[in-house]
């Protein structure tokens, strides 16, 4: 199975740090985030702005792969996510993440479409994601 890999460099520590990412695909090259964008609106982009981006890309997916595995050919998905960051116990975490699916099915009933979704709300792999093992390499260079 194909992996995929993206790299975050940091310069600086805390709110005066300046970060960027890049993917290897290119679509993100040296793109800035940092305090400024992740808290106060400035330019640029954020962790939980990438995570709803996957997975909402992710869920469109899945669930277009399932109503084509039902027969259905034909029509449009359009999801959003929105990823919500909170302060808990000392620190942050992500609480939850919103996704709502907008649809135009051609003769699927709402039963069917809402079986659809929920199952591939489930199944889809950044939902898995979400609460998947976590492993860390790590190295320090002098």
């Amino acid at each position: 199975m194909p992996t995929s890999t993206a790299s975050a460099r940091y310069d600086g520590f805390g709110k005066d740090g300046k970060g960027a990412i890049s993917t290897r695909s290119g679509v993100l090259s040296d793109q800035p985030y940092g305090f400024g964008t992740r808290f106060e609106g400035k330019p640029g982009t954020n962790p939980e702005e990438l995570i709803a981006a996957a997975h909402a890309a992710c869920f469109t997916m899945a669930t277009s792969f399932a109503l084509d595995r039902a027969g259905h050919k034909d029509g449009t998905l359009e999801t959003t996510c929105k990823v919500t960051l909170d302060q808990q116990d000392g620190g942050f975490a992500v609480t939850k993440s919103a996704l709502s699916l907008s649809a135009n099915i051609p003769g699927i009933d709402q039963a069917e479409f809402e079986r659809i979704a929920d199952e591939a709300k489930a199944n889809c792999p950044i939902s898995k994601l979400l609460s998947c093992e976590i492993t860390l390499e790590k190295t320090l260079s002098a």
